[in-house]
């Protein structure tokens, strides 16, 4: 199988369109501490796993002259996450660790906060802005079934952790442990979540970009899995970036599929998301033609990855609507436009097609 994603994809900026956008709806913040102000941390140590494992993450560390400002803007920017900026919290945490990463293509700053009062913590992320990134995370909030909390401005974005078990992780060490009937359910969910990031344009949905999420309901654990990382919004020319099947990392959960759905199961499970993300588009459409306004209006991809895709999406719909597109935007309103009038329809799609 070819390498589905051969670079990184370029920063690009907020538009005023996708500003005016993000202020209308209160995604729009102005921050006491940017990402570029982390940076200037003086030195850092390796974060290693329960297994001594390096884990990617380097715990940072700051001059004494500027760790007091750090430690109280970072607590500033959790209560603008989770209370509307109310500082009266404030004295209940505590800055535990600041983390940074250099793998991948958004470069995050971890940060662990912790309630002094009784030991709970949690985690958010600071990142450089990127407009395609926002544009993921707003239809992610939109047309999945998890409510996403972040916020932005024109150099910083802050992410709630969304928590669960990284996918490669829980492949490895969960999957093979898994009942026969958790295997099964774990099938059905990957099926929908692997048409949700198809007709919504998500790609890169390698292992590490997601996350299994087990629920404990009466005498049974029900496993969902969402996506973590958005960075890969409309952005490549080919079609099976968008298809997290095609990823090797995921071909275990492939293979069980495989083993354990029949295709009418498969195509089952496929009208269901599709009916139900064509409800989600339904009652969130004034808003979503706000967002799609704006990423018409958006350059969040080259010339060459625009015109491969369009043909690539025309020959599996045979929808002039995606081949007459001029932007990654129009793709995307051709997209949620052909799903809404055709979900009760399937066309067979073979896992582990080549």
């Amino acid at each position: 199988m070819k390498k589905l994603i051969s670079k990184k994809k370029p920063f690009y900026p907020i538009s005023n369109l996708l500003k005016k956008y993000l202020i209308d709806f209160n995604r729009w913040v102005d921050m006491p501490i940017y990402y570029g102000d982390l940076l200037r941390f003086q030195g850092s140590v390796i974060v290693y796993d329960d297994n001594n494992n390096d884990t990617l993450w380097t715990r940072v560390y700051y001059s004494d002259s500027e760790l007091k400002e750090i430690d109280y803007n970072l607590k500033k920017i959790y209560t603008i996450l989770h209370s509307d900026g109310n500082e009266s919290i404030i004295t209940f945490l505590n800055i535990d660790a600041i983390d940074y990463c250099t793998f991948g293509n958004s470069k995050p700053f971890r940060i662990k906060v912790r309630n002094i009062l009784n030991d709970n913590f949690t985690y958010f992320y600071i990142k450089k802005t990127d407009s395609s990134r926002v544009f993921g995370l707003e239809l992610e909030h939109m047309l999945s079934p998890y409510n996403l909390n972040f916020q932005v401005n024109e150099s910083t974005l802050i992410e709630e952790h969304i928590a669960g078990i990284p996918g490669d992780i829980f492949i490895r060490e969960m999957l093979p442990k898994c009942s026969e009937s958790e295997q099964a359910q774990i099938a059905k969910e990957y099926v929908k979540f692997n048409e949700r990031c198809m007709v919504r344009l998500l790609g890169d949905m390698r292992a590490y970009n997601y996350v299994i999420v087990p629920i404990h309901d009466f005498d049974q654990v029900i496993y969902k899995i969402r996506a973590i990382d958005f960075d890969q919004q409309s952005f490549e020319g080919r079609f099976s970036v968008y298809r997290p099947q095609f990823f090797k990392e995921n071909q275990p959960l492939i293979k069980m599929i495989q083993k354990k759905l029949t295709h009418d199961s498969i195509d089952q499970y496929k009208i269901e998301e599709r009916s139900i993300v064509a409800k989600r588009i339904m009652s969130n459409e004034e808003k979503i033609n706000q967002l799609l306004i704006s990423m018409k209006e958006s350059p969040i991809t080259i010339s060459k990855n625009l015109e491969k895709l369009k043909l690539e999406i025309y020959n599996f719909t045979k929808d002039k609507a995606f081949i007459k597109s001029k932007s990654m935007g129009e793709i995307m309103e051709a997209s949620l436009s052909f799903l809404k009038r055709n979900y009760k329809n399937i066309k067979p799609i073979a896992f582990l097609r080549n």
